[in-house]
């Protein structure tokens, strides 16, 4: 990514082998979009996406990749992908990075295994990237069902002291909500970042889009709103190269 662009990412969340979006994390609230998680990826990429988010749920929850088989026929598609949820060991790291996989994002064992994360920064270098996951801006853990008292905006200056180069800070009480993310938040999380941040959570319209890219988002993650036809991928493209103008003017 150049400081000229913005990556708008399509989101697939995996759940028991099913595309499917929660509502704030709960998964007692979802909503199933497709039996095949290859189906949304290939309409993703015949619209124009460069590089698919892709979330194994059950992965997040119980701890290990429990949809690895998926992510690596979405893999086998050929476009780069970031990764995520039950990242927890290295032998996950080396069988995505095998599959394919361009970016590795781990979150939970990001802030309880120092150890793990230290040396998934050596494995991945720059291609490891930490979830940050608040509501509240405080950081939840384990797929979202654990609240901490850990700010998110102490957390990011701990990890890129320990090599981490790169973040995606999702709003939870956003997620799922269509109703906008809490931009007030986002703009202090990237304000003590040294490092590109990428904005996820209840992004539902281009002005959104817009103002994250203005203000200094490195990418957007795109979910029910661009399943549920409320938002076109072009009209992400081109609201995100219209916040890059604002952001370079």
């Amino acid at each position: 990514m150049t400081p000229n662009m913005i990556d708008v990412l399509p989101a697939i969340d995996i759940r028991g082998g099913r595309c499917v979006r929660l509502v704030q994390g709960d998964y007692e609230r979802e909503t199933v979009f497709d039996d095949d998680p290859t189906a949304p990826a290939r309409r993703w990429i015949d619209e124009g996406a460069e590089m698919l988010h892709v979330i194994d749920l059950d992965g997040a929850r119980e701890g290990h990749a429990a949809n690895a088989e998926f992510v690596e026929r979405i893999a086998a598609l050929g476009k780069p992908l970031q990764v995520g949820g039950g990242i927890r060991n290295l032998d996950t790291v080396r069988r995505y990075i095998d599959a394919g996989v361009s970016r590795i994002i781990i979150g939970t064992a990001a802030v309880t295994d120092r150890g793990f994360l230290q040396n998934a920064v050596e494995l991945c270098g720059d291609a490891l990237t930490v979830s940050v996951d608040a509501k509240g801006g405080r950081v939840a853990l384990n797929g979202w069902t654990e609240a901490s008292e850990l700010p998110a905006v102490a957390l990011i200056p701990q990890l890129e002291d320990l090599g981490v180069r790169r973040f995606i800070y999702t709003d939870i009480a956003s997620d799922g909500m269509l109703g906008g993310h809490d931009e007030a938040e986002f703009a202090r999380v990237a304000g003590v970042a040294r490092s590109p941040v990428i904005a996820a959570g209840g992004i539902a319209h281009p002005m959104q889009i817009r103002r994250l890219a203005a203000n200094g988002a490195a990418g957007v993650v795109l979910g029910r709103a661009i399943y549920d036809g409320r938002l076109r991928l072009s009209e992400a493209f081109e609201a995100a190269e219209a916040g890059i103008r604002e952001r370079t003017c």
